[in-house]
Parts: C-alpha cells; structure tokens; sequence
C-alpha cells in the first residue's frame, strides 16, 4: 500500500494502508493497524498451543522492541530461493501497479503478498524438497523477511510511471517510450540507487535510536513483521499459510480471468450502464444525461479488493468525492454556461450523449473549459493544502526529530575532539538527556556489529551516484548540474519528511513533495535563456527524480523496521534490497513501454477514449504547465473555487488533528478523507469509488459475521484481487499489440453508443 498501498501517491490522507498509495496520493487511513491487530488476533488464537510447544509468544507487545519468541536460523537466509520468491512477487505486484496506476493513480506495496506467498511456498520446498540443495532445507521467519524484502524493492519504482513518465510524452518533451527505453531506465536506476544509499545510514536514527521518541511505529511494516511472526509461530502457520495461500490464488486467478475475458464482452462482464439500460428500453434523453457524467458501476476485482483493504472512511470518501465533482459541480457549471461539453458520438440515436471530460486545447482556455478542466484546479489545489497541512500537523515529530539529530551530533562532535588535544572534555551532559528520559525508552540494535551494513558499503556508491546523475542528466537531457544538484537535495529534504510521516502515521506524503519540487524547481526556470519546452522538461524530470528518491528511501526504511522487529540481519536484507531494486530498474520500464506501445492513448493529452484515466498524470502535466508558461491563465471562477476548497481542506484536516481528540477521538473514523475527495476531482469516472465501496462493504460484512475468518482470508483475498487484475491487464496488452481486436472479436452490447 505501502496504501504503500506503493493513490502517487494513501491512507490517513496520503499513502493507503498495507502500503497501498495514490500515486503515492502515495493514503493511509490506520487500516494497517487494523490488519495488525487482526493478525494479532490470529497470533493470540494459537497462543495456548504455541505454549505447549515450548513457544511462549507474548500477549503484550513492545511496537518498539524486536520479538524475541522466534526461533533461531543458523543457516543462511540469503537463499536463491528466497530471492526468487521475492523477485516473482516482486514483478506481478510491478506489473500490476503500472495497471492500476494507470487506471487510477492507486498502487499497493508488495509486503503482504510477498509475505504470505513467501511462506507458503518457501514452507512447502522446506518439505517437500528437504534433501534437493538450492530447494530445500529449514526455512524460517528471517528467510521469509528476505522473500518479502526483496518482493517490496522488486515491486516498488512504478510510481513515475502513472505520473510523471507520461507527463512528458503528453507534452512531446520526449520521442516513445521505446525509443527512449534506455534514457527512462538510466533515470529510474538514479533516483532508485540515490533512495537505496541514502535510505541505508538512517535505519539506525529512524528505527533503533529515535523511533520510541519519535513514536516511529511504521504501522505497514509492523503489520508485516506481525503477519510473518504469527504464521511461524502458530503451531499450525504451515496450514494457516496454506490457505491464505490458497485464497490468495483463487482470487489471483479469478480477477486475471475476468480481467481477460472481459475484454471480449466489456459491457456484459465488466462495465454496466444502468442509465444505458434505461435509455434502450424507455427512449429517454434524460437517462443519456445521467450517463454523459460516467455514473456507472464497473465490476473491477482489484478495486473491489482495494476496498476490502481501506475500509469503509477512504471508500465513501471516494464517491462522496464523485457525488460532489461529477454530480453537483459539473452539471452545475454547465447549466450555467461556465463549462462546456461536446458530443460523445456522431450517431443521431445517441443525441444527447455528451463528453464532458476533454483536455483538448478548445476545452482548456479560461473562457470555454470542460467541466475537467475547470475541476482539475481544485483537486490539485486541496491535494497540495491537505499534503503540506498533515505534514504541519507532525509537527512535533520533526521538533523532537531535530532534538535527537542535534543531540547525536554533539555527541559524536564531543566525542571527536576528546580524542584531540581536549582530553578533559566528556559527552557526560549529552548522556546525561539520555539518562533524564529512563533507560526504558532507549532502544538497542539487535543486529552485532558483524551484521551491519558498513559505510563503506553505501556512502562510496551515495558519492558515485551523485557524480553520475549530475553527468548523466546533463548529457542524456541538457539539464545543468545546478537544477540536477537543486533535484538531488530535495530529494534529500523531502527523504526526512516521507520516512518520518511514514513511520508516524502511514502517510507517504508524495503529492505534497513531488509538487513542491515542480514548484521550486519552476522558479529556477522562469527567467530569460529557458524555451518553454526545455523548461518543462527540467521540471517533470526534476520532480521524477526527487519523487523516485524519496519514495525508495521511505520503502526501505520501512523494510528495515520489518527486519528489525524480526531480527534479520540488515547486511543480508541490504543485499535482498540492492537486487530488488535491480530488478525494478529494469522491470518497470519495460512493463510501461508494454502499455503504451499497446494503448497509445496513455500518452495523448486528450485522446477521445482511453481506457486508462491517468490522474496522476494529469496533475503533473498541470502543474508543470502552470509553473512554466509566462502567459498561463485560469477560468476566473475555478482560480477562486480552488482557493476556497484548499482552504477547506486544511481546516478539515485541523478538525481531525485538534478537535477530534480524547473523548471525540471516535470521530476519526467518520471523519472525510479530504485527499480522497480531492483525488475524485482528478478522475472524470465515478466506478472506481463504487467498486471500492463495494468491497468495503463487503469487508465490513464478513468482518461482522466471521471475524476470525475475515483475518484469516480476507487480505489474502483482496491481495490476489489486485494482482490478478494487473496481470490480466498485462496479458490484454500484450494481446493487443499482437494484433487481437477486442472490438472485432467481442461485442460492445449494452455499452453506451457502442463503446465502453
């Protein structure tokens, strides 16, 4: 999810939980604490039988100390096997959040499914292959935090891909992505190894020494390290893995299924039109009304199973968004003559049909906007206040963060000049604060000092990356070593910022930093000397390269804190990390020029029909286009609307951090997610709130009839949900540029004027 899940960007208001993310609008709205206490539950209901095995699993659990009831390995975990694993999770949750961020801006980590698959299958070869080398042998929780480690690096860099990535082909700053393959990838392996070397030395600041004062409890990552901890310590984890498993792959291969056959039925199995239905049996204009603003329900497993994941607050969030934008504003606006439309067919029977969603260049000027246009201004206005105003809301976290920075160096410092000539000087006063705070709130690095990642193993490869990026960037895209310099730092800055939210309250805030950089970065290019193009081109690539850093630096952090309650060796998981990231480098790539060779439309700024919505894309494009054009200019009545909604959002998100406290702390869970609502500004479709929705209630009905079967499958379900309907996309596309026609060979019954 890493909500995070990894909308670009979400779930408090940014980063979903079980890291899923918009765009990393990366949500997270505490649903991971939810999974963590329902694998708590299941830890507990075996607690009695663990103990009669000798285990002794404890009923109350220090978030801030490693578990200390898991069995010893002696063996090596760093295993081809484990590797493969992760690398194989890794590459469908990749695939399938290029899909989905396509479609929505959604993407979700890959540690549960690496984690759950992880198990099963590395338990089996345990098993079953116990004298084959390379397959078999003891297999136990460390190994599978290498699966899962290696599974979150290998499926993460997707973010760019439904954001930025396109942003420049929308706005032929690019040739193709095919032509560009390598440029796009030599990008990628720059901000992801800048995150991996720069991520690296903080794991001891953010997850041994100031994470208990800085109330660091990464909630995705303890709900993994849990899920991990109670499948190997339950007497009975290799049935109970089983089937999750087996949910897993009954809902992996049930959405791949429906995604591909689909295709050929779109309106039958996948997309249904009531107000079409109603049209074609009554002859009413009025129903074709209804049906101009998109309001119809899509049958897609993996927002279904998003729902299930992010519970019942983002889901109602996302269609009370969609009621708003799609069916008050928007007809609003065009009924009086503010916005405008234009016919979604030539054919007379649909007269009265309309497309109010273009961004062709007629519909984008203040005086004659679609009602898109008109409505993307608020929704990346209130994203950006709600971003910067949750992050103010931390802002103890970052007080107490310099505290402890501060202190920490004037230890060291003190320590430095004690080995010089100042013999009598001591760090006896900066213990001293230490000492002041109890010896119960210090926390101690399991991992001895052979188990650590040296120095001199990231910082030479941190100052490499460095060197290369400034001589990379200057050459493959004319970008000068100060804008290149200025991209690196603020994917430094906005590191700090993404792992402590993160760590805090689940929420990678992207959008706040990946707009931020286009902003700053703008301001640098507005001057004379700088074409328009060129201009725009330093900004989205800038901002793709602060984003992609600070993205990686806060998922491997958040990998390191798995390995720390788990007790892995950092060494060993820095390696699973810089094979992970390898992979991606590569994968994700390749996987997003696989969909834009197969739906060109991807890469136009207003194609007539495209079946992925991209907002992502948008926003940045937007943004891009505003902080770079000296004649930019906004419909007059969006300007102020926007100015009023942002100031809107902030105030709900004051309301949530100081009025919904103590005795009105249950209101949290009412309360709207005002990144969620603003995100349905961005996408002129109202399926993907009801899909959601409907998995969330489902969710919330299985969890009221069978608690215990819902901790058991449910996550297990919606995680194969997801990915099977990303790898269903793939397999669609793949088809299509093998020359299948849908249209052709399938039927378009029931759709609105043919089309779906």
């Amino acid at each position: 999810m890493a909500s995070s899940r990894r909308l670009e960007e979400s779930n408090s208001q940014e980063k979903p939980p079980n890291n899923f993310s918009y765009e990393r609008y990366s949500i997270s709205e505490s649903n991971s604490d939810e999974t963590a206490g329902d694998e708590e539950t299941l830890l507990n209901s075996h607690s009695d039988q663990a103990s009669s095995n000798g285990g002794e699993p404890s009923t109350t659990i220090d978030p801030f100390v490693p578990f200390d009831d898991l069995p010893d390995e002696d063996r090596n975990i760093l295993t081809l096997r484990a590797i493969a694993i992760g690398l194989l999770c890794g590459g469908l949750v990749n695939a399938s959040n290029i899909y989905l961020g396509l479609k929505s801006g959604w993407t979700a980590g890959a540690n549960i499914f690496g984690s759950i698959v992880g198990f099963a299958v590395l338990k089996s070869c345990s098993k079953y292959f116990s004298g084959v080398p390379i397959l078999g042998g003891a297999f136990g929780p460390r190994e599978n935090n290498i699966a899962q480690t290696v599974a979150t690096a290998a499926g993460g860099l997707s973010n760019v891909f439904v954001s930025a990535m396109p942003a420049l082909y929308q706005l032929n700053l690019m040739q193709t992505p095919l032509q560009d393959f390598w440029r796009i990838t030599i990008l990628t392996a720059l901000g992801a190894y800048f995150g991996l070397f720069f991520a690296t030395p903080l794991r001891g600041f953010f997850v041994i020494h100031a994470a208990r004062e800085l109330q660091l409890v990464f909630p995705s990552s303890y709900a993994t390290a849990t899920t991990i901890r109670s499948m190997h310590l339950a007497v009975d984890g290799a049935h109970l893995a089983k089937k999750k498993m087996r949910a897993l792959s009954l809902g992996f291969v049930f959405a791949t299924v429906c995604r591909v056959v689909s295709q050929f039925a779109i309106g039958i199995f996948w997309d249904w039109h009531p107000f079409t239905w109603l049209y074609l049996v009554t002859g009413s204009k009025a129903f074709l009304g209804l049906e101009s603003w998109s309001w119809f329900i899509e049958w897609s497993p993996a927002f279904i199973g998003s729902g299930m994941l992010v519970g019942m607050n983002v889901s109602l969030s996302f269609v009370g968004g969609s009621l708003l934008a799609w069916g008050i504003i928007g007809p609003f606006l065009v009924h009086r003559g503010i916005a405008f439309g234009r016919p979604a067919t030539d054919d007379y029977a649909w007269d009265g049909y309309m497309s109010y969603s273009s961004l062709a260049p007629e519909f984008t000027s203040p005086d004659h906007p679609s009602p898109r246009y008109w409505l993307l201004w608020p929704g990346i206005a209130c994203m950006i206040a709600v971003s910067f105003t949750e992050l103010a809301c931390q802002w103890r976290v970052f007080l107490l963060s310099g505290k402890v920075l501060w202190r920490g160096m004037s230890r060291t410092w003190a320590r430095l000049r004690k080995c010089q000539r100042y013999q009598e000087i001591s760090t006896d006063k900066y213990d001293l604060d230490d000492e002041h705070e109890g010896t119960a709130m210090r926390t101690a690095d399991p991992a001895p000092r052979n188990e650590q990642v040296e120095t001199w193993m990231w910082l030479p490869g941190l100052i490499a990356i460095l060197f290369i990026t400034c001589i990379v960037m200057k050459m493959e895209f004319n970008m000068p070593v100060f804008e290149v310099l200025l991209a690196l730092f603020l994917a430094f800055f906005f590191s700090f910022l993404a792992i402590q939210a993160t760590g805090a309250t689940d929420i990678t805030p992207l959008t706040a930093a990946s707009k931020a950089s286009q902003v700053i970065l703008g301001a640098t290019t507005c001057g004379p000397g700088w074409t328009l193009l060129q201009a725009q081109r330093l900004n989205l690539i800038g901002g793709a390269l602060s984003s992609i850093g600070a993205n990686q630096s806060a998922d491997l952090t958040g990998d390191f804190r798995v390995g720390f309650l788990l007790r892995t060796s950092p060494k060993l998981q820095w390696f699973a990390q810089s094979i992970g990231t390898l992979v991606a480098v590569f994968l994700a790539p390749s996987i997003f020029v696989l969909f834009s060779t197969a739906y060109p439309c991807i890469l136009e700024p207003s194609p007539d029909s495209c079946p992925f919505g991209a907002p992502s894309v948008s926003a940045w494009r937007a943004v891009a286009v505003a902080v770079t054009s000296p004649d930019f200019t906004l419909p007059a009545t969006s300007k102020w609307f926007s100015i009023f909604f942002a100031v809107f959002g902030a105030s709900m998100v004051l309301v949530r951090h100081c009025l919904w406290t103590g005795n009105w702390e249950w209101m949290r869970k009412y309360h709207p997610n005002m990144m969620i609502i603003s995100l349905a500004f961005l996408l002129p479709s109202t399926h993907y709130g009801t899909a959601m929705t409907i998995g969330a209630s489902i969710a919330w009905a299985w969890h009221s009839q069978s608690p215990r079967t819902f901790a058991t499958f449910g996550s297990a379900v919606a995680a194969g949900f997801m990915a099977g309907e990303g790898i269903g996309g793939v397999v669609n596309a793949a088809l299509t540029i093998m020359g299948v026609d849908f249209d052709k060979i399938g039927t378009t019954f029931l759709c609105p004027a043919g089309s779906c």
